[in-house]
């Protein structure tokens, strides 16, 4: 059996698990099982899910995770949600959309200190959907928006896909996280676009404006933001300055959630243990489907269906544009059933040489690269960002794909235009080396 028609029965089993209920970290699981009979060599799979799932659980960098779903469960279980709602309100008043461009804004903020997708879209979920559906703002647009900016996570520097790139392809990684900032604007804008559009076509389902507000009283409003601002610029500041990694600004982050709640007044024994046992729900259910989704990607790579699948690609000789037309396409599969990282670390070693021969930047491609695993997170069936907030919000999978399908596209154009416009990636590295 070649490795084209492997990988569709592997996509089908997948697709009928996930259809008959069963969860998505066993189905992930199961798939990778079957992926491992077609490995010649008689490699036993128990040893290989075993090794696999401890080898990718037992990471330092992981440990964010929790920590960053702590610290928004912290902030949701006080005042400062509603305050931070309150006082963006009257700056967002004039804009179509108004409060559900707090999604864009703040995934875009926290996306830049967790450097995690799937911890930006649980943080920033947690806070806004309850807020969201309170104020009586569309549902479904709510979580589609979520969806797509919860990838900001990965694009907005500092990023560890970036990193991983960075590493395979031997390019700086400071060029990489600079090529990250305008391209991570450009797609803030497309976002905050898509909702105000959207929101002047359904004016019923937007609800009504708020009373004007004067400077004064806009200025009084936004004081209750302080905290929040504090907060944030704390994590980011011993980020940024070095003083910490990405994991213990995450620790940071937490012990000034918790100073925050204990200064207003909002820490008591009970709102600590409901903020742990929420956070241990989440993070179990996301390290579950991390351990499945690393046993598939290990199987995928033991069977070479993603190296078979570039070489194929390459052996089409196509333009320059066309062959980006192509990994766009081959890379959207692939999101199918394997995670950014590994789809980056599996092909980069049949597709760089083919970027190169092609003309393109490696600095550049890398954002390329970056921006087709944001639409992995929010494709069905496996899109990362679509598990997250189908727990969080209770809706059913179907519900959450729908409402990030516009989003998806969104990406899809974002992918276009720097195409066309190279120098949207690739103004601030050459400002800050140039030749």
């Amino acid at each position: 059996m070649g490795m084209i028609e492997i990988s569709g029965l592997l996509f089908l089993l997948l697709a009928a698990l996930l259809a008959g209920g069963v969860w998505i970290a066993i189905a992930l699981m199961a798939c990778g099982w079957v992926g491992m009979q077609f490995v010649a060599g008689g490699i036993p799979a128990g040893s290989v899910l075993a090794t696999t799932i401890w080898g990718n659980s037992a990471s330092w960098t992981l440990a964010a995770l929790p920590l960053f779903i702590w610290m928004g469960e912290i902030l949701f279980r006080t005042r400062l949600s509603e305050e931070m709602f309150r006082g963006l309100a009257p700056w967002l008043n004039w804009l179509p959309g108004r409060l559900m461009h707090v999604n864009v804004l703040a995934c875009g903020i926290f996306g830049s200190v967790s450097g995690s997708s799937a911890a930006t879209c649980a943080t920033v979920a947690k806070i806004a959907l309850p807020e969201l559906k309170k104020r009586g703002y569309d549902e479904t647009v709510s979580l589609g928006s979520l969806a797509g900016a919860g990838t900001l996570g990965i694009l907005i520097p500092p990023s560890i896909t970036m990193v991983v790139y960075a590493v395979a392809a031997n390019v700086s990684i400071i060029q990489v996280f600079l090529a990250g900032f305008l391209p991570g604007l450009l797609v803030m804008a497309l976002y905050s676009g898509y909702i105000a559009v959207w929101s002047l076509l359904n004016p019923s389902k937007t609800p009504p404006a708020e009373p004007p507000m004067t400077l004064r009283q806009k200025l009084a409003a936004s004081a209750n933001l302080i905290p929040c601002f504090l907060l944030i610029s704390l994590v980011f500041l011993t980020l940024l300055l070095g003083w910490a990694t990405a994991t213990e600004c995450a620790a940071w982050g937490v012990v000034g959630a918790f100073a925050i709640a204990w200064w207003s007044g909002n820490l008591s024994w009970d709102s600590f243990w409901q903020s742990v046992m929420g956070t241990t729900r989440i993070t179990c259910m996301i390290m579950l489907i991390l351990a499945g989704a690393s046993f598939m990607s290990t199987s995928m790579a033991y069977t070479g269906i993603p190296v078979a699948l570039a070489q194929w690609v390459d052996g089409l000789n196509l333009s320059p544009f066309a062959l980006i037309a192509a990994l766009t396409a081959m890379y959207i599969l692939l999101g199918a059933a394997l995670d950014g990282i590994s789809m980056i670390v599996l092909t980069t070693a049949v597709v760089i040489p083919m970027v190169k021969t092609a003309g393109f930047d490696l600095v550049w491609f890398g954002i390329f690269l970056v921006l087709v695993v944001e639409m992995a997170e929010v494709s069905p069936p496996v899109g990362f960002n679509l598990f997250v907030l189908q727990t969080m919000s209770g809706k059913d999978s179907n519900t959450v794909a729908l409402a990030s399908l516009p989003f998806f596209f969104l990406l899809v154009v974002a992918v276009a235009v720097i195409t066309i416009f190279p120098d949207i990636v690739m103004f601030l590295p050459k400002v800050a080396f140039p030749d």
